[in-house]
């Protein structure tokens, strides 16, 4: 019989030691950097606000909370960042599990990396172990956990960051198991929230748990080894009672989504450079940065513009446009989640950026006025067997035609520290003083030799108010 994987993911985390390759560590420093980044922005977000005027009468603690000065308890702060770092939905996207990850894990580790007094070091060895523990329980229960309807970021995100928290608590096998089990049991989020403040809300509440479940399993809670694949386990009750069908007639998964636990090579490999990341560039779902890619790209190489074009096709995998969920969006939260809003956007004004989603741009004419242009294609197929199609025909017959596997900031086509860097200053500039700004970047630099990531956080814990341009 397979060994059972939450008692394995649990030895596994009190056991590794920390010896990351240099390119790991890089890679999750970066993913730190851009995280940082789209948090700033993310912090002066309604949905930002309300968490934390909730949040903010329950007491004060060693925490930052992003966009106030007041501190809060580590579980309260990472709700909050948590929420703000997914707001704009520019936070990268991690394969394995089909979640938002980082937006989940740097949140819980930070706030809890404050109370404990850890430093840079640390935080950067507990986001690794955490990042590898919910891609492999997300190639345990992917690709149907997600495609039937389950956020990832929530419900493996909980997992993920107690996993993170586990490891910066130093836990023992025992309890590190006991962590996963209970972070279960705070493990839930529907897509149907997806259009809502309830999404990025889903990110913090899914980084609170992980910091819950950690803090009880230390302090001596117990829970169930049979989370994940007992009877009435995760990969029963969140993938279906034919979970064993699908499994055993899975062909060619993406990403490693065998459904099935690994719990021999846990560690083998490495996920976060096996993998790398989806990082960026457009401030909506990434199930449409393909076709995005596609569009930008034809319409900068050909020279037409929206009044040349009689009709733009896009084929893609089905499960891509069952996200992209509103083909005519009324409000900003429901364009991220629109296909034809993105693509109406590029066409008209060759760029797509943080300044499209305000009610006012939403409501545009000019741009609305493009979607019966656009018609797309549903692929019953996997993501990896289903590249995406873009083609456009002008009004004078003249067709083009780009096809895009990967897009622009994947492990195939990956930014570049300046890239990182950019978007960093494209995102934060305007809500902070260029010394803020400068100092912060100058922390992040040196993250991983601070004893005391407060050099860093210092800069979210203060009011974010976007200057005059």
């Amino acid at each position: 019989m397979a060994e059972n994987p939450v008692l394995a993911y649990g030895r596994w985390l009190a056991h590794t030691p920390y010896d990351w390759p240099q390119d790991a560590l890089k890679s999750a420093w970066r993913e730190l950097v851009d995280q940082i980044g789209v948090t700033v922005p993310g912090a002066a977000e309604p949905v930002t606000g309300i968490a934390r005027k909730v949040v903010s009468v329950w007491g004060h603690g060693p925490s930052c909370a992003a966009g106030q000065r007041q501190r809060l308890a580590a579980p309260w702060a990472a709700l909050v960042n948590g929420a703000a770092g997914h707001a704009l939905d520019l936070d990268d996207n991690f394969d394995p599990p089909k979640a938002h990850a980082t937006t989940v894990l740097i949140p819980a580790i930070l706030a809890l990396a404050e109370q404990e007094g850890k430093g840079g070091a640390a935080c950067l060895d507990a986001y690794i172990c955490g990042l590898q523990i919910i891609g492999r329980v997300g190639q345990g229960v992917n690709p149907y956990h997600r495609d039937r309807g389950w956020h990832a970021t929530a419900t493996l995100g909980a997992v993920g960051a107690a996993a993170a928290c586990a490891r910066l608590l130093e836990l023992d096998e025992e309890k590190s198991a006991c962590a996963l089990s209970l972070s279960t049991s705070m493990a839930a989020g529907f897509m149907v929230q997806f259009g809502t403040m309830a999404k990025p809300l889903h990110a913090g509440l899914a980084a609170k748990a992980g910091i819950v479940a950690a803090s009880l399993a230390r302090a001596g809670m117990d829970a169930s080894m049979d989370v994940l694949d007992g009877r009435t386990g995760m990969n029963h009750l969140m993938v279906g009672p034919d979970y064993e069908a699908l499994r055993d007639h899975l062909e060619n998964p993406d990403h490693g989504h065998t459904m099935r636990f690994e719990t021999k090579n846990i560690g083998t490999p490495l996920l976060i450079t096996e993998h790398g990341f989806r990082v960026k560039r457009f401030a909506n779902c990434g199930a449409s940065h393909r076709a995005l890619d596609g569009l930008l790209d034809l319409r900068e190489t050909h020279g037409f513009n929206a009044d040349d074009v009689a009709r733009i096709d896009v084929t893609a995998p089905q499960v891509h446009l069952n996200n992209l969920m509103y083909d005519d969006p009324q409000t900003p939260l429901e364009a991220k989640f629109s296909m034809p809003y993105a693509l109406a956007v590029i066409l008209k004004y060759g760029d797509f950026h943080l300044g499209d989603f305000t009610p006012a741009a939403v409501r545009r004419p000019e741009v609305r006025a493009l979607y019966e242009r656009i018609h797309l294609h549903g692929v019953d197929a996997l993501e990896g067997a289903c590249p995406t199609r873009v083609v456009v025909t002008l009004a004078d017959g003249q067709k083009f035609e780009t096809v895009r596997q990967w897009p622009l900031g994947s492990k195939a086509a990956p930014f570049s520290d300046a890239q990182y860097w950019a978007k960093f200053n494209r995102c934060a500039g305007p809500y902070l003083c260029a010394d803020d700004l400068h100092a912060l970047r100058n922390a992040l630099e040196n993250f991983t030799s601070l004893d005391d990531i407060g050099v860093m956080t210092r800069y979210l814990a203060q009011p974010l108010k976007a200057r005059k341009e």
